[in-house]
């Protein structure tokens, strides 16, 4: 049997209050249920425990800085953080020092057959220089997941992305658009195989539709639907413009926002400064098993991004019986067939945007039930997972 380490710095806590994707440790149970044998390496967070099993798997969490309550690097995705706090810059250098160290030691310790390394910075590169000095015969298996290849793009970034690549016995990429990018930048195509992040169609149903939220946000006409980071590329200030006109035709139309994020005080200004108030919500966090209620009550979803690593929340959107509309970024033209699961609108265009909108909300021909079956034969945990588990035993 096969033992696999994965090498994340995203990894649920299973501590209360703690927001972190969970999609590393869903493909993580899985792949141990398919019968690899599963440990994980991923850095501590304030509050979690340095050693523990979860449904079989082996979780080891290490500390990187000198005083616990400041190990707020990779409390959620490290570009972001350090945005928001320039100072957490300063934790960088330790979070990858004290990642090497302890990979070495759990490769050994675990005896480890294959790496699993999440994003090619830091976990790649630290993964393919272990493979290189320490244990050449070691297999090192990396996922990208978008912001690691679409980012970090100056001359030292690049040349880390390149070696990293070079070095690799496989590369998994979550679009075919990010299959693209990794090949221009040196990798070898035979070492690239496209398989997106899964979802659990049994969680994202049509039938968890939900009157209360309607009644809780007094929606009386369409109810439409945002969910995501509150950033710059998602384009979010172009759907808030769109309103406008929606709302003009369409009075009664409510629009919810579910996320948070570094834009999310200049976007409520424009909500305010466009009168918009009583047509545009803010919800803030929603836990990820209450997100099927508001997919599947509400009647059109909308991702305007400017740049888009996978699209998951297309794919989760889509299994609750939602129309979506999207742009044709990155993955999420592997998601929108155009017309059968969705539709495509042009970035960075609000009335392009307010008219596809209207479009759609005044065809009532779409397939939905069509449109579900054609993700979950693509998108579903079950197919993504055996598909892992393939390729980790042909390594």
């Amino acid at each position: 049997m096969k033992k696999i380490l994965v090498f994340t710095t995203t990894f649920p806590s299973f501590l209360e209050g703690y927001v972190v994707p969970s999609f590393v440790y869903d493909l993580s149970k899985r792949l141990q249920k398919l019968g690899l044998q599963v440990v994980v390496l991923t850095p501590r967070l304030i509050g979690s425990k340095k050693y523990e099993e979860v449904e079989g798997i082996k979780i080891y969490r290490y500390p990187y800085f000198f005083v616990s309550k400041w190990e707020k690097l990779t409390d959620g995705a490290i570009l972001p953080n350090i945005k928001k706090n320039r100072l957490l810059l300063f934790q960088v250098p330790f979070l990858i020092l004290a990642g090497f160290i302890n990979l070495i030691k759990i490769v050994k310790k675990e005896k480890i057959n294959i790496i699993h390394s999440h994003w090619i910075i830091p976990q790649g590169f630290l993964s393919v220089i272990y493979k290189n000095f320490f244990n050449k015969d070691i297999k090192i298996l990396c996922t990208s997941h978008g912001s690691d290849i679409n980012g970090l793009s100056g001359k030292i970034g690049t040349f880390i992305k390149k070696y990293t690549l070079r070095y690799l016995d496989k590369l998994t990429v979550v679009s075919n658009d990010l299959k693209n990018k990794s090949i221009s930048l040196g990798i070898d195509s035979g070492k690239v195989e496209v398989i997106p992040m899964g979802v659990d169609s049994d969680l994202f149903l049509p039938d968890k539709y939900d009157d209360n939220i309607k009644k809780q946000h007094n929606i009386k006409g369409k109810f439409l639907l945002f969910v995501g980071r509150l950033s710059e590329d998602k384009g979010i200030k172009y759907l808030i413009k769109s309103m406008v006109g929606i709302i003009n035709k369409l009075p009664n139309s409510k629009l919810l926002i579910i996320g948070h994020g570094p834009l999310e005080n200049k976007l409520k200004k424009q909500v305010i400064d466009l009168n918009l108030e009583e047509n545009i919500i803010f919800i803030g966090s929603v836990d990820n098993k209450d997100l099927p209620r508001y997919f599947s009550t509400s009647d059109l979803f909308i991702g305007p991004s400017l740049s888009e690593g996978f699209g998951l929340v297309f794919v989760e959107a889509i299994l609750s019986g939602t129309v979506v509309i999207g742009t044709k970024e990155g993955g999420i033209v592997d998601i929108i067939e155009e017309g059968k699961t969705g539709f495509f609108v042009d970035k960075v265009d609000s009335i392009k945007l307010q008219d596809k909108i209207l479009e759609v909300i005044e065809n009532n021909n779409f397939d939905r039930i069509r449109s579900r079956e054609i993700i979950d034969s693509k998108f579903s945990w079950d197919i993504v997972s055996k598909k892992y588990y393939k390729l980790i035993n042909n390594i």
